[in-house]
Parts: structure tokens; sequence; C-alpha cells
């Protein structure tokens, strides 16, 4: 799967990072927690989240995402999407809700972190 397909499944609209749509997306993480996310997550997880800080793209960029998907409609502030920007990190807004954004593409054949390959080669 490709962040293009996510944004087909989810019915996302591209905030940032359209050149991007090509990047693998092996594993999946829904969050509102960025502790979990650091703890958690592979290279090439998409992160699932409702929140819109700047500590989302940081956290992002450290544990080497492959994108960001944020929930209910929500729309960050210019600030975020032009840090997003700057650091390649595509980000897609849905108006699901994470429950539903997770759901739909775990039932598309995407993984949990505990389950998918992901892996950075390091």
């Amino acid at each position: 799967m490709n962040l293009k397909d996510v944004q087909r499944v989810l019915k996302a609209k591209i905030l940032v990072g359209e050149e991007f749509m090509d990047r693998p997306v092996e594993t999946c993480c829904g969050s509102d927690l960025m502790s979990d996310v650091l703890a958690f997550t592979k290279c090439n997880t998409l992160l699932c989240t409702g929140l819109t800080n700047i500590q989302v793209i940081r956290t992002a960029g450290i544990t080497d995402l492959c994108g960001i998907i944020i929930v209910r409609g929500k729309l960050p502030s210019p600030d975020f999407l032009s840090f997003a920007r700057e650091v390649d990190m595509p980000v897609l807004s849905t108006d699901l809700t994470l429950f539903e954004a997770c759901g739909l593409l775990y039932v598309a054949g995407l993984r949990g972190c505990s389950q998918g390959k992901g892996g950075c080669g390091l």
C-alpha cells in the first residue's frame, strides 16, 4: 500500500506533500500519545491522529514515519503545514474519526505496528 491508496480508502484531502503519494506504507499507528508513537512505531508507519501541534511533525521525523493523517476533519495551523513541508512530511486530512480511519485501513490490508513488517534496516 502507498499513501495514494490511503488517500483513496479514507477519502482524504492532501494538505502537504502531494509529490510523496507514492511512498510505501507498511504499518499504521492510531494515537494521540506521541510517547506511544516514539515507543512503538517502525519506519514507513503511517500515523493517524487528532493532534495538530508541531510536536506531531517532530515525532514523525524522529521515527521515520511515512506520513500523517489528521482525523475528524481538523485543519492544522499554517505553521504546522509549513514545518511539514520543510521536512518533507506528507499530511492528509479526513473527516473520519480515528477509530473509523484505522478500521478502514485495517480492512484494506494495512496492519498495526505490532503486526506489520516495518523496520528501518538499522
